[in-house]
């Protein structure tokens, strides 16, 4: 089997003919004949797109000599994009032992990935965010969008959040840290 990179994955994917192969294998073309019916291809362009994707380790023919689509792979290219994802752990991000056992499950490459439903998750998300204000000093609405907007999209949602939380407080446009938690020093 080639290299079992997602990139790879992807280039033999990238070709619309094998991936109107592919697809046919996935829904239940066993055959050549099969994969040829169900993709409307002609048997030379499929003959052509399965060598590829035999030689790149995506489709097998089984013992029968049914073809099947190598799952394994898929999986392993996963595997290997995941190790290769650069981490951010909450803590790198300033936040707590504590909060950091909720904030991974809320947390990509340092950014939400959603704002948690459950109460008692998001208070402690809107915690960490509080953290990003300096307490005693005053924020304008716009730095407050740009501070929550590198956490999620949605910061007007955070802001009010924040704000109904008693986490900050608002006047007049203006924005200062009024709970949370604080580090002691």
């Amino acid at each position: 089997m080639s290299d079992a990179g997602p990139e790879a994955l992807v280039g033999l994917l990238a070709e619309e003919s094998r991936l109107r192969v592919v697809a046919a294998i996935t829904l239940g073309a066993t055959s050549e004949p099969s994969v040829a019916a169900a993709t409307g291809l002609a048997p030379k362009v499929v003959r052509k797109a399965l060598d590829r994707l035999i030689r790149g380790g995506l489709v097998e023919a089984a013992g029968d000599g049914d073809l099947r689509v190598a799952v394994e792979r898929f999986k392993e290219a996963a595997r290997r994009a995941a190790a290769a994802r650069p981490q951010t752990r909450p803590e790198d991000l300033g936040a707590t032992a504590d909060q950091a056992q909720v904030l991974r499950n809320y947390l990509e490459h340092g950014r939400l990935t959603h704002i948690p439903a459950s109460r008692s998750k998001r208070l402690v998300v809107l915690d960490f965010l509080a953290g990003q204000f300096e307490p005693g000093r005053v924020y304008p609405e716009a730095q407050v969008n740009y501070l929550l907007g590198r956490f999620h999209p949605d910061y007007a949602a955070l802001r009010r959040d924040l704000v109904e939380e008693e986490l900050l407080a608002r006047r007049d446009g203006f924005y200062w840290r009024t709970g949370g938690t604080f580090a002691l020093e």
